[in-house]
C-alpha cells in the first residue's frame, strides 16, 4: 500500500535523525494513512479509501459525497 492519501495527497516526508554527536541518518517521516470504507449515496454502493487522519476530517467536513466527486474529477479509479 502505497504511503499516500487519495483526499489531502499527503506523501512521506523525508529528513534526518540527528544523533547527540550530531551524525545524520536518513529518515522518512510518514503520514498517518488509514483504509476507510465509506457507503456513497451517489454511487450506491460502498468506496475504500486510502486516507490520512486530515483527510477523514475533511471527509467528515465536507462529506464524502463532495470528496468523492473531486478524487472522480483528477481520473482516479475508485
Amino acid at each position: 500500500m502505497a504511503r499516500h492519501c487519495q483526499v489531502t495527497g499527503a506523501e512521506p516526508g523525508f529528513g534526518h535523525h540527528v544523533s547527540h554527536s550530531h551524525r545524520r541518518t536518513k529518515r522518512r517521516f510518514d503520514p498517518n494513512i488509514q483504509r476507510k470504507t465509506y457507503w456513497v449515496p451517489s454511487l450506491g454502493r460502498r468506496v475504500t479509501l486510502t486516507v490520512s487522519a486530515r483527510g477523514i476530517k475533511t471527509i467528515d467536513r465536507r462529506g464524502i459525497d463532495a470528496v468523492v466527486a473531486q478524487i472522480l474529477a483528477r481520473g482516479e479509479k475508485l
